[in-house]
């Protein structure tokens, strides 16, 4: 952000107080635009201004409220002389017809307020705010709504975690030019809010973590099934095999053209009553799984779910030494055997996906996990992206970190989110057994020749898609049945 102010500035785009100007009047519209009964007439504001450009923009705010016949009230933390240039003019301009209380520690005076503006603290936090009442700002002005100028103040911009012990809960957000990181991850949304990013006219400027908005929808276009891949799930034993089927029939559904259920021979007559269009192999042991692997016609197997970690252990040399090394999906006991036995680990290779859940990803990289979940004390603190891509350098294959805010990382460095946050939000994935329908669309993208990181991202966007789609009630069940609706919906069909 400051290098794309900076170059805005240098072409002459705008001025600094220029766009403070937008990002005040953003705020406001945005405000407005999502409770239009506090656009209707003049309401009570208290705006909350910190010692940096925030500040500034809370000024702006502030002066234009008060030109729409608000009542306005205005505290400033710190001192107005030592304010930036731009945000001292911005103070100065507010401040020669309406009064600028002082804020501190202390203060937590309680009035009836409709809207208050948090424009304490933005992007590039890097210490915890010493603020009592930070957190509380409900109760000082109850029933007000709160907006957040660019970040709820106490939020990492960078991790969406709280630095130090509180942070501002917002009901609106409002950013500049583009989202940022931590709007999505961590607590982020918790204390986001809804999201608006508003356009100030910055040029285009890139960034360290991308989000996918639209996932892709595979086609298909003529050919024959194994022109679209042939995809080998392992299933546990008798009574344990229902997590490898919903594999094998989330892969089968998002285009597969054949997949195949390996099973022991314990568990063969269970999964027989419930398969159709799966195909059902006997895989007892790693020999039986090299025997099937030695076919250069499958392209892609995966294995964990339901396996039993002990199963997966004896599994898991033979997939990753596969000589024609088909894609290779490794899930929940999967993950689990290759934490407990490093040699396992030094076998994965460049086609394989990881999908852990935080336990999984701390028993596989216990380091970075004491890392990311350690106090954030200071700022920039260390992300769930950051962790993922430290993974998946080290595995040297992608990773797919699981959880609201699902991070796919590639060993390049190279880390999107996936997430399922604010207006798109799919609470409903948080039911047993989606996790496997989620390895089976990896297993069957892979299987149809996507690279592994592609796979994974469309993988994860269109399993929140599909919740959203089904919305309350769902089980994992429910999630290939209503897959071919979405990808239709998503190709216009």
């Amino acid at each position: 952000m400051c290098a794309a102010e900076a170059e805005a500035m240098t072409r002459g785009l705008a001025t600094g107080g220029e766009l403070m100007e937008r990002a005040g009047r953003g705020v406001v519209e945005a405000a407005f635009a999502r409770w239009p009964r506090l656009a209707a007439g003049p309401g009570r504001a208290l705006v909350l201004c910190g010692p940096g450009n925030n500040g500034g923009d809370g000024f702006v705010i502030a002066r234009l409220l008060r030109d729409r016949g608000w009542e306005v009230e205005s505290r400033l933390l710190g001192s107005a002389e030592r304010l930036p240039p731009d945000a001292r003019a911005a103070h100065d301009r507010w401040a020669a017809a309406g009064a600028v209380g002082t804020l501190g520690a202390g203060w937590d005076s309680a009035a009836p307020r409709d809207l208050v503006i948090d424009a304490l603290f933005g992007t590039g936090l890097s210490r915890p705010v010493d603020l009592p009442w930070l957190d509380r700002l409900a109760d000082i002005a109850p029933g007000a709504r709160v907006v957040a100028v660019d970040l709820p103040s106490g939020l990492c911009s960078d991790s969406g975690r709280v630095i130090g012990e509180r942070a501002v809960r917002a009901d609106l957000t409002v950013s500049f030019h583009r989202a940022k990181a931590g709007h999505y991850l961590a607590e982020g949304p918790d204390h986001c809010g809804a999201l608006s990013v508003v356009d100030i006219g910055l040029p285009p400027s890139g960034g360290a973590l991308r989000r996918i908005d639209r996932p892709a929808a595979p086609t298909k276009a003529g050919g024959h099934k194994f022109d679209h891949g042939h995809a080998l799930v392992l299933s546990g034993g008798m009574g344990r095999s229902g997590a490898a089927r919903l594999t094998a029939r989330g892969a089968l559904r998002i285009g597969a053209g054949l997949v195949t259920l390996g099973a022991p021979g314990a568990a063969m007559m269970e999964c027989a009553a419930q398969l159709t269009a799966v195909m059902l192999r006997r895989v007892d042991g790693p020999e039986a799984l090299a025997e099937q692997l030695e076919d250069r016609r499958l392209t892609a197997l995966c294995l964990g779910p339901g396996l039993g970690v002990e199963r997966a252990s004896a599994l898991v040399p033979a997939a990753l030494s596969a000589p024609h090394a088909p894609g290779v999906v490794l899930d929940a006991d999967a993950l689990t055997a290759i934490a407990q036995d490093r040699a396992l680990f030094a076998g994965l290779h460049p086609r394989c996906v990881l999908t852990p859940h935080m336990g999984e990803f701390a028993r596989l990289f216990p380091d970075i996990a004491d890392r990311l979940s350690a106090p954030a004390r200071r700022g920039p603190a260390m992300s769930r992206a950051d962790a993922a891509r430290a993974a998946a350098a080290r595995a040297g294959c992608t990773l797919l970190m699981k959880g609201p805010d699902t991070i796919v990382a590639t060993p390049d460095g190279q880390a999107v989110v996936s997430a399922a946050v604010y207006d798109d939000a799919a609470p409903w994935l948080a039911t047993a057994g989606a996790g496997d329908v989620l390895a089976g669309f990896v297993t069957g993208l892979l299987a149809r020749g996507m690279a592994p990181g592609e796979a994974a991202l469309t993988a994860a966007g269109l399993h929140a898609a599909c919740a959203r789609a089904f919305g309350p009630g769902l089980i994992a069940e429910d999630l290939p049945e209503i897959l071919p609706r979405v990808m239709a919906g998503l190709s216009g069909i």
